[in-house]
């Protein structure tokens, strides 16, 4: 993939922080560090996805703890595994493995939003104020100024609230993590953080990835439609597609089985302690990254969306209108659009929060999807990994 895109859109869309902040001494124990994980044994490969499998267990080698992927094309599904999905008993992973997808939660939200649209409940061109009065103000920042689409492909300016300095500290480092992994965290607190630094650039100027923006996004949900937006989700999206593996947590700390445990070096290195951080509550992300889901489930959901069942016509071609993001890449309405080096392109979204990281591409078609996570924060190629499945043997 050209320019790293993955590497690069990772660290833009992740929760996690991948700070040179000092942490203070730590009192939390921390996992031995684990010998690399064998792959799994693999079957001859006559199934067409001999290159994906060795980007799994190449991932792996670098030093992903484990990997679960599953591939829809056409018809055909296709799922494998490498590595472990606890580190102390060494039981591997699952194909139906559970896990927090982050970021991969922005395309369920504009998916909503542009529902909303559809129906004539809002309008792209509404601005935040109209939903959300006297929210985006103060510091520069201006919620008349900045329309609903701005929020939903990065274009308003509205400074990421996970790159403030406090929140990571309280959040992201070693401490701060074990401290207030259970703290419950408001969306008007998040916008708060974030209205307390002056905007990145002047709405509609430039593009810049916030999570703030979704944020705000759920929040006009939930004005628009006088429920959160998790219950609109689980309404129009999670129950009449059946995706049983998807859910929306709110403040549940736990995942739910199956699934594998998550693992984080936190504000250290790769050769630093690795520590379990699969509890923890997951409002710190909201709208913005809270969900959970399979990869089977977001297989069957990215296919849906793209091939119209979720959206007419009009709505859909509002959320494939791109702006430039990064070399290789533009985004949408909560999708990111990838050419990859071999000609294929493909849409879906990254994912990462504390000890995990996901992603989903789909062709257009929606008729060849490719979703898997790692369950470690800290190493492995996803480029390697969707170069293999749609440019690969």
């Amino acid at each position: 993939m050209t320019a790293r895109v993955r590497t690069t859109l990772v660290a833009a869309c992740a929760l996690a922080l991948s700070a040179a902040l000092t942490a203070p001494a730590l009192t939390a124990p921390a996992l031995a560090a684990p010998a690399p994980a064998a792959p799994a044994v693999a079957p001859p490969v006559t199934d067409g996805h001999g290159a994906t499998r060795r980007a799994l267990e190449a991932a792996v080698a670098d030093g992903v703890p484990g990997v679960t992927a599953t591939v829809r094309d056409g018809h055909r599904t296709w799922s494998g595994t490498a590595g472990v999905g606890d580190l102390r008993t060494g039981g591997p992973r699952s194909e139906r493995d559970r896990y927090r997808v982050g970021s991969i939660t922005k395309t369920f939200v504009a998916t909503v939003v542009l529902q909303l649209e559809a129906e004539g409940r809002l309008s792209l061109d509404d601005t935040v104020d109209e939903w959300l009065p006297g929210v985006v103000e103060g510091n520069g920042n201006d919620g008349k100024r900045i329309t609903l689409r701005r929020l939903l492909n990065h274009t308003s300016g509205i400074y990421n609230v996970t790159s403030d300095e406090g929140f990571a500290r309280t959040y992201f480092t070693r401490d701060g993590f074990f401290q207030h992994r259970y703290d419950t965290v408001t969306p008007r607190q998040l916008v708060a953080i974030a209205t307390a630094h002056e905007p990145d650039f002047a709405p509609g100027t430039d593009w810049s990835y916030s999570n703030t923006n979704y944020i705000l996004a759920g929040m006009v949900i939930e004005k628009a439609t006088g429920r959160p937006y998790g219950d609109e989700v689980r309404r129009r999206i999670i129950a009449p597609l059946k995706l049983r593996a998807t859910s929306v947590p709110g403040t549940r700390t736990t995942l739910p089985r199956p699934s594998s445990r998550a693992y984080s070096k936190l504000d250290g290195t790769a050769t630093d302690p690795t520590y379990d951080v699969t509890r923890l509550n997951p409002s710190l992300a909201g709208s913005a990254g809270e969900m959970i889901s399979s990869s089977a489930d977001l297989n069957r959901f990215y296919s849906a969306l793209l091939r119209g069942r979720l959206l007419p016509a009009k709505q859909l071609a509002e959320m494939t209108t791109t702006v430039p993001a990064m070399p290789g890449a533009s985004y949408g309405l909560g999708l990111i659009k990838r050419r990859l080096d071999c000609g294929v392109t493909v849409w879906g979204h990254s994912g990462g929060i504390h000890g995990s990281s996901s992603e989903a591409v789909t062709t257009r078609d929606g008729r060849h999807g490719l979703a898997f996570n790692f369950n470690g924060d800290w190493s492995g190629d996803s480029d390697a990994v969707i170069d293999a499945e749609f440019c690969g043997d």
